[in-house]
């Protein structure tokens, strides 16, 4: 089995978005960019799904985006109506060198286990929520 893996991506707000507290329960991770409109289906899906299951499950998108982006970011944001965690990647993650690998097929939807280890992942396609929710069944 793999080992967990470490990431911290700056939060937009103070909801952290880190390995440390995305531990203790499935996390699903979704690497969008602000103009895609795959990336905006696949928020719209979990923004449904954490509605049921935010107890259970810690959900965050993770914009690939700069800095220099944010406010587009934050506007992207409040105009979808998030209500978990978004973040900004770092530059290595942006550039495919992080512990996520390439990212740039957006949407990148990553599951890691409660544990923290990455146990599902889809690159450059809306996952719905009936196959995200089996994966999830089946940690």
């Amino acid at each position: 089995m793999s080992p967990p893996v470490e990431f911290a991506f700056d939060s937009l707000d103070e909801r952290s978005v880190t390995s440390a507290t995305t531990r203790g329960k499935p996390t699903v991770l979704t690497f969008i960019t602000t103009s895609s409109l795959s990336s905006q289906a696949q928020v719209d899906f979990l923004i449904a799904m954490a509605k049921n299951d935010a107890e259970h499950v810690h959900y965050a998108a993770v914009a690939l985006e700069g800095v220099e982006s944010r406010e587009i970011v934050e506007l992207y944001e409040k105009a979808l109506s998030i209500p978990f965690p978004v973040a900004l990647a770092d530059p290595r993650t942006r550039a495919g060198g992080s512990v996520f690998g390439d990212v740039s097929a957006v949407p990148v939807t990553v599951l890691l286990d409660s544990a923290g280890r990455i146990a599902w992942r889809i690159d450059g396609r809306v996952v719905k929520s009936e196959e995200l929710r089996r994966e999830i069944r089946g940690l």
